[in-house]
Formats: C-alpha cells, sequence, structure tokens
C-alpha cells in the first residue's frame, strides 16, 4: 500500500513522506530547499535534494505521533491499528503542535 503525505513546516511545504512496500521515503520539496527560509525539519534528516530511504517509519515522524491516553483515543475514535504508524501519523499529525505538521495526500505531487 503506498500512502503520502505532504510534510509541512511553519505552513509552507517542506516535503513529501510516502510509504511504500520497501518501507519509507522522505524528500524535501526543490522550491523550500531554494527558500533563503528553509531549515531542517529535524537533525536527523538536513536539507538535502536526496532522497531520505528507511525499512521503518523515520524516528523524528514517529515521535510526532501521540502517545498514551491520546494515543487510545485516536485508535478507538478512527479504528486504527496502533502497529500502523503511517495512519496513525496522518490521522493524529495534521493539526501538531510545533512547526511541523503532516497533510494526506491522495494523489502525487511534484516536488
Amino acid at each position: 500500500m503506498n500512502r503520502k503525505a505532504r510534510i509541512f513546516m511553519h505552513g509552507e511545504i517542506a516535503g513529501q513522506l510516502e510509504e511504500t512496500g520497501d518501507g519509507y521515503m522522505f524528500e524535501y520539496a526543490k522550491s523550500y530547499l531554494q527558500s533563503a527560509e528553509a531549515k531542517p525539519i529535524s537533525l536527523t534528516l538536513p536539507l538535502s535534494d536526496q532522497t531520505y530511504k528507511n525499512e521503518t517509519l523515520f524516528a523524528f515522524f514517529d515521535g510526532l505521533i501521540p502517545e498514551g491516553w491520546l494515543l487510545d483515543i485516536a485508535e478507538k475514535t478512527w479504528k486504527l491499528d496502533p502497529r500502523d504508524r503511517m495512519g496513525l501519523l496522518l490521522a493524529c499529525c495534521r493539526d501538531c503542535i510545533g512547526a511541523v505538521s503532516v497533510e494526506s495526500l491522495e494523489s502525487e505531487i511534484q516536488l
């Protein structure tokens, strides 16, 4: 199952996260990289035009997913599997506290 998310930094499109059959990929948007205001979304994902790949959800994105009672509410409300980290990220992190937010992407975008 391929699922994609648009990643925002302070409301500006910073890149795209994709779940594939082989794992996960993150790529910064070219327009974001060219911006004088560009900052990495995480120290573990420095600004680069390379595509980052990982077998599991990148620790930074996994850390955005709520824990404890808030996670329990999200799992019950949206009937989510607690092992479906991408599903939890897409459902719970559209309006995160902090600079980064995540928006589910139904169709592919050009970065």
